[in-house]
């Protein structure tokens, strides 16, 4: 049986809602996390910011992808950065 085109529409708005609403947590979850990091007191711009969390979710994806049985469609990496700036990592907080 055919589903009418405005039960789709609807279907659809419902699962646009909770995607909404999904990414609204998970970017809540993310911020409190950066902010307790210490990010929120880093001066830097946005695309520099953007280039080391996404090198930070490639090192994530790989530990996840082997801890799983699984290989990375590209080589792993050996030479693992570590993050260096932060109290966390023996840095001083003075700008």
């Amino acid at each position: 049986m055919k589903r009418p085109s405005s039960k789709i529409r609807e279907e659809i708005a419902r699962l646009q809602e909770q995607l909404r609403q999904a990414e609204t947590r998970e970017a809540e979850r993310i911020g409190r996390i950066a902010l307790r990091a210490g990010l929120g007191e880093i001066e830097t711009e946005e695309g520099e910011l953007l280039a080391g969390l996404e090198e930070l979710a490639g090192r994530f994806r790989q530990d996840n992808e082997r801890s799983h049985g699984r290989k990375a469609a590209s080589a792993i990496r050996s030479d693992r950065t570590s993050v260096t700036a932060g109290p966390a990592a023996g840095g001083n907080d003075e700008a």
